[in-house]
């Protein structure tokens, strides 16, 4: 890493992320055809803000809606805008709508269910992740696996 994107990622990580003004890092993508259980969901992701271990992760998330299995490594809040979702897996269903906020912690495996298409913010902490200067798909971090 040379001089100057070292000085770039100090003086970038001092700066408010305003969500109504930045150019975030946009991605679209589906999930992992073996993992799809319903429909064709497409997830698109702008991601605002990742810390220098990439790490920790904030932005928003949008999806179509279907169902398919996931299997969470990091700590994910969320808090829907729009749209409706259900998560399911053998201890429980939970479903959330526009307002409503949870978190789905590291470890959690099950079923994610976009009812209708939804929006949610999103706040990723990635605890293998953090502090080894690794960076994987973003899309792969903040779009249910």
């Amino acid at each position: 890493m040379c001089l100057a994107s070292i000085a770039m990622e100090k003086m970038l990580s001092m700066q408010i992320i305003d969500f109504g003004s930045a150019a975030p890092e946009i991605s679209e993508s589906r999930p992992q055809a073996d993992r799809v259980l319903s429909g064709d969901p497409i997830t698109t992701v702008k991601n605002f803000f990742s810390d220098a271990s990439h790490g920790f992760h904030a932005g928003v998330w949008r999806s179509t809606a279907g169902r398919w299995r996931v299997s969470y490594s990091e700590h994910e809040f969320c808090h829907v805008t729009s749209g409706r979702v259900r998560i399911e897996n053998q201890q429980g269903r939970w479903e959330f709508g526009p307002g409503q906020s949870f978190v789905v912690p590291a470890g959690f495996e099950g079923t994610w269910e976009v009812l209708e298409p939804m929006s949610k913010l999103y706040v990723i902490f990635e605890p293998a992740r953090a502090g080894h200067g690794t960076k994987d798909s973003l899309q792969d971090l903040c779009a249910p696996t």
